[in-house]
């Protein structure tokens, strides 16, 4: 396991270089932590670490399901908020395998409401906030 100290909302950018060297070419992330942890926040920093332009910052996908983002680093990146799904039969509605066998980077919010279906290959990610209001993440490779 690998583990990434986020002290400060300054050291996001240094958190998300370091995330994307340790990931290397694995193309599904799953993101787990609690409401307000900082999930989207730290997907919207790998997405501009990748080569997403600034001006296009991801925003979490809630109500679409999943964003799409073109960087110049990966090509495609998928964005998924799984939080309102009731079922896996939803996830696979919205053709979630094909978005997992494209071969681009399938970045996850709430997985744990699509575990049946998750890729083998899935990393697994846990977002904590510390006690002092710091973030800590949790790599599972």
């Amino acid at each position: 396991m690998k583990r990434i100290d986020i002290p400060t909302p300054e050291a996001l950018d240094r958190a998300a270089r370091e995330f994307i060297e340790i990931i290397g070419d694995r193309r599904h992330v799953a993101f787990y932590g609690d409401m307000g942890a900082g999930k989207t926040t730290f997907i919207r920093r790998v997405a501009t670490a990748l080569g997403m332009p600034a001006d296009e910052a991801a925003n979490s996908p809630s109500f679409s399901l999943v964003n799409e983002y073109s960087t110049s680093g990966t090509g495609t990146v998928y964005h998924f908020d799984f939080y309102r799904l009731d079922s896996v039969e939803e996830a696979l509605d919205i053709g979630v395998e094909e978005y997992f066998d494209s071969g681009a980077l399938c970045l996850m919010e709430w997985p744990e409401r699509i575990i049946p279906i998750l890729p083998d290959d899935t990393v697994t990610v846990k977002l904590t906030v510390n006690d002092d209001d710091s973030r800590t993440l949790h790599i599972s490779e």
